[in-house]
């Protein structure tokens, strides 16, 4: 490892050199330069092992340099030696604040020094170390954690094709949902892993629709009043289809499906919960799946304009919709535009013969 040597009297730093190089596996570079000792120690960082600095130096003074070198990265927790020829209580507990790990008081001397430093470049040596392990285990972990997601993903995907048997736009409109999900959480600055697992678990939204009989799920006209109550019962079944599992993403789900058609002001189903009553991740998919289902064409009804839904959403924010998810879906307007414009060149691309 590197000992990083610094002090502005020449003679000084050859003394420290000179008592340095009998320590195996250590290779002192000595400075007389601060801002020279700290380009080196950017350019450098992984391999110091050990940090020694003069205090009385023109420019910058020692408690300056370690705070300096305590900023660079990869230099956090690496020894640092304070040498001086005061001994004031007061200067010892700034350098200490500012990093330093030990002292050394002029003139010390070579035996002296090769102790101190060896014994804190074995410590070096042990941070690395452990830096090194919890890296390791962050490897695991994230690999891990990755299997499981491309697992849960696998069974998502195993669930929703055999929806897709009962409604030929399932998939093309579950994954138009999930995209806008993304967007809302991403505006409403949701951590990167909760996102992903929102918008995989909003996939799953109407799962419940496969108990819908096909002739009330594909009837091309209005409802009547006791189809529509039966179409109802599709966000309750969703949530019990999908409840009792521990995995996280099928629990949100779960929530998901039995609260995305809940309404803001208590009027909605299937429990008419009001407010904040309602989860998170149904008033984000609500938002969502409406805007998709209304610039969408359906047998009943043709598709509405972008802005005629985005109007819609405006009008009805703080009545069927959490006005704070509104605004987060509206503040990426630009980003469903282009979706929307992606998604019009697809249906209109010409199939090859």
């Amino acid at each position: 490892m590197l000992a990083l040597v610094l002090d502005d009297a020449e003679m000084n730093n050859l003394v420290m050199v000179a008592s340095l190089r009998p320590l195996a596996g250590c290779t002192p570079q000595a400075f007389t330069v601060p801002a020279e000792a700290l380009a080196f120690a950017e350019a450098r960082a992984s391999e110091i092992g050990v940090v020694i600095t003069d205090y009385e130096m023109p420019g910058m003074n020692g408690v300056a340099f370690i705070r300096a070198v305590r900023r660079i990265p990869g230099l956090t927790n690496v020894p640092t030696v304070m040498v001086t020829s005061h001994d004031q209580r007061s200067l010892r507990r700034e350098a200490l604040e500012a990093g330093a790990t030990d002292f050394l008081t002029k003139p010390a001397d070579a035996v002296e020094i090769r102790a101190r430093v060896t014994n804190l470049l074995a410590l070096s040596a042990a941070h690395r170390a452990q830096r090194d392990h919890a890296a390791q285990l962050a490897r695991e972990v994230a690999a891990a954690v990755a299997l499981v997601e491309e697992r849960e993903r696998e069974i998502v995907s195993t669930l929703m094709r055999a929806a897709e048997h009962r409604d030929s736009d399932t998939g093309d409109h579950i994954a138009r949902v999930s995209a806008y999900v993304g967007l809302i959480a991403e505006a409403m600055r949701m951590p990167a892993s909760d996102a992903r697992q929102l918008c995989l678990a909003a996939t799953m939204h109407d799962v419940g629709k496969i108990a819908v009989p096909d002739a009330i799920l594909l009837k091309p006209g209005a409802l009547t009043p006791e189809e529509r109550r039966e179409m109802e019962q599709h966000a309750d079944r969703g949530r019990r289809i999908l409840g009792g599992s521990d995995s996280p993403v099928m629990r949100l789900a779960a929530e998901i499906a039995g609260s995305h058609h809940e309404r803001w002001d208590g009027t909605g189903y299937p429990y008419r919960l009001k407010g904040e009553a309602i989860p998170l991740s149904g008033r984000i998919v609500a938002v969502a799946d409406v805007f998709d289902a209304l610039t969408t064409q359906r047998p009943y009804k043709p598709a509405w304009s972008p802005e005629h839904a985005r109007v819609f959403l405006q009008e009805n924010a703080g009545s069927h919709f959490d006005p704070a998810v509104v605004t987060a879906f509206l503040s990426r307007w630009a980003q469903v535009e282009a979706n929307l414009r992606q998604r019009t060149a697809l249906q209109t691309m010409p199939v090859a013969a």
